[in-house]
């Protein structure tokens, strides 16, 4: 029993000394790193304000900037279909047409009720005392009972609209562009709920996107945006003309841009939108100058030879810089590398 109480006593003697001299090692290792001997390299920069180049990065679609979507009054039987998708077309060319025949007709039995309304005409002139040879001496109200009685206004009504249909029977391209979703067969009924196609105009092109309601305030009317197209390698310039003034379920803005040029691009194609914006007399900083610390943001200064904490709110970012909104001011040296592991106060030099 005596050698046990001796061994458990010995045991725990032996932990105690190797704590306290874990402890002191800990302590000396903590007056080491905090030593005015020991200075964390550093880079600096002299922060004075100037033109940060802010950018906004988004999806969008681009759109035809005019299209117009081409219909038959009713369903008929198609006579032709004079052109495909993807054809290029010139305002007024004719497209495809319905068979006309029975409206052919209709035209001809029109013509032939107005003649004989014409004759009517003559006849109840005369009833009524005029020389119909003398059109010009007859009181304009005997002439507008005349042309009732005798069915004439009736019978031109329906020449009219004879005519007309015959017309929309016929589509004609409205301005000069391309033909898509052609949904016409030859001797098939035309479509009675949807477009027989599609007129996508050869003006310039558009393209909507959205953006956050937070990155908001980095857009306005007139800033150019660089569209690349996820099919092709190349960069189109457009300029922003539309800014929904509604924020969407989503916390997003819908932002439209008018392109320069539409060459290569077709309604409907995805791509990818960088806003340009330069924003004067901004203080920028590198994104390697600020740390985290708390959860806030912080950046340190140089003077004295010693490193000191600032938090700051920063605004406007791009890939690599941010737009200092608080905590800093111009003159300042600011620390942007060797800064990971500062603490206020902490001696540095320049990194050779």
């Amino acid at each position: 029993m005596k050698k046990l109480t001796l061994i458990i006593f010995l045991f725990v003697f032996l932990f105690a000394c190797s704590d306290k001299n874990g402890d002191k090692q800990t302590e000396n290792e903590e007056i080491k790193t905090s030593s005015p001997d020991t200075k964390a390299q550093v880079d600096t920069m002299y922060l004075v304000p100037t033109v940060f180049s802010a950018n906004v990065v988004s999806n969008g679609k681009v759109h035809a900037g005019e299209f117009a979507d081409l219909s038959f009054r009713g369903p008929d039987i198609v006579a032709e279909v004079l052109v495909h998708n993807g054809q290029h077309v010139e305002k007024g060319q004719r497209l495809a047409s319905l068979d006309t025949y029975k409206l052919e007709k209709q035209l001809k039995q029109n013509e032939t009720d107005i003649a004989q309304a014409k004759l009517e005409l003559q006849d109840v002139l005369i009833g009524q005392g005029f020389d119909p040879e003398k059109m010009s001496q007859i009181p304009a109200e005997v002439m507008n009972l005349a042309r009732v009685r005798s069915g004439l206004d009736k019978a031109e009504a329906s020449y009219q609209t004879t005519k007309r249909e015959i017309e929309e029977a016929i589509l004609k391209a409205p301005f000069s562009g391309v033909v898509a979703n052609v949904n016409l067969k030859r001797h098939s009924l035309s479509p009675a709920s949807e477009p027989a196609m599609r007129i996508i105009s050869d003006g310039a092109m558009s393209i909507e996107f959205p953006v956050l309601d937070s990155e908001i305030g980095l857009v306005k009317i007139g800033d150019t945006v660089d569209v690349m197209p996820f099919s092709t390698s190349e960069t189109y310039i457009g300029r922003i003309v539309e800014i929904n003034p509604v924020v969407d379920e989503n916390g997003q803005i819908k932002i439209k841009a008018n392109l320069d040029k539409s060459t290569g691009l077709i309604d409907g194609l995805n791509a990818r939108v960088k806003i340009n914006r330069e924003l004067e007399s901004s203080l920028v900083i590198p994104k390697s100058a600020v740390v985290l610390r708390n959860g806030r943001q912080v950046v340190f200064t140089l003077k004295d030879g010693k490193a000191y904490w600032n938090y700051v709110a920063t605004g406007a970012e791009n890939l690599d810089s941010y737009v200092v909104e608080d905590g800093l001011q111009s003159g300042q040296t600011v620390i942007i590398n060797g800064n990971e592991n500062l603490a206020h106060e902490s001696p540095v030099s320049f990194a050779q």
